[in-house]
C-alpha cells in the first residue's frame, strides 16, 4: 500500500515484486516505489523474463527425449504381452498337432501332413486377417520304447508371429525392416511329444 504523500501507481508502471507484509505472498508496488529505485526495478523484471525463458527453452530440449523414453517402456511392455500371447498360441498349436498326428483307434495316426492342416485352420481362427502369421510342424524321432518297440516322435512346431508396433518413435529402433511397417517378428518353437498307445 501506498502511504499518505505517495503517488498512487499508475498502470504504466506496475509491477509485482515478492513482498514480505505478514500474511500476504506478494504485494503490489510502483516502479517508483521499488526499495532500490526504478532502475533496479528494471533490472529484477528483466531478469525474471529472462529466467522463464530459460526454463522454457530447457522444457523444449527435455520433453521430446522424456516422451520418446515413456514411449519406448510402454512399447517393451506391449512386446512382452505379445510375445507370451504367441509362446502360448504356440504351445496350444502344437497340442493339438500333437494329437491330429499320433496314432488313432484304428492303429494309424494322421501324420506330419493331417497336423499341418489342422494347425494352420486353427491358426486363422485365433488371428483371422493376420498377414504374415504362419506355423509350421515337422515329426522328429526321439528313442524307442523298449517296452512297445514303437519308435517315438516330437512334432516341433515353429511359429512366425508379426507383432505391431503401436508406439511412435519406438518403432524405428525395434521393427523390422521396412521401418514404416511397423512390424517385429517374433518366431517360437515347442516341442510336443505324440502320443503312441502300448501295443502288444
Amino acid at each position: 500500500m501506498a502511504g499518505p504523500g505517495a503517488e498512487a501507481p499508475g498502470p504504466d508502471h506496475m509491477a509485482v515484486f515478492p513482498g514480505r507484509v505478514p500474511g500476504e505472498s506478494c504485494v503490489f508496488m510502483s516502479v517508483k516505489q521499488f526499495p532500490f529505485g526504478p532502475r533496479a526495478a528494471a533490472v529484477y523484471i528483466v531478469r525474471r523474463l529472462k529466467r522463464a525463458g530459460q526454463v522454457t527453452i530447457e522444457l523444449l530440449l527435455v520433453l521430446p527425449v522424456f516422451m520418446l523414453l515413456l514411449f519406448f517402456i510402454m512399447e517393451m511392455g506391449n512386446m512382452g504381452f505379445q510375445t507370451i500371447l504367441a509362446h502360448h498360441c504356440a504351445y496350444e498349436l502344437a497340442r493339438i498337432g500333437s494329437l491330429v498326428a499320433g496314432p488313432t483307434g484304428a492303429g494309424s495316426g494322421g501324420g506330419q501332413s493331417a497336423a499341418n492342416m489342422k494347425m494352420k485352420n486353427t491358426l486363422g481362427k485365433m488371428f483371422p486377417g493376420s498377414s504374415g502369421t504362419s506355423v509350421d510342424g515337422i515329426l522328429v524321432p526321439t528313442l524307442k520304447d523298449p517296452q512297445s518297440g514303437q519308435m517315438g516322435e516330437d512334432l516341433l512346431v515353429t511359429l512366425t508371429y508379426q507383432a505391431k508396433l503401436i508406439f511412435p518413435g519406438s518403432s524405428q529402433f525395434l521393427s523390422d525392416p521396412p521401418k514404416g511397417k511397423r512390424m517385429k517378428k517374433i518366431v517360437v518353437m515347442v516341442r510336443m511329444p505324440v502320443e503312441k498307445p502300448y501295443f502288444q
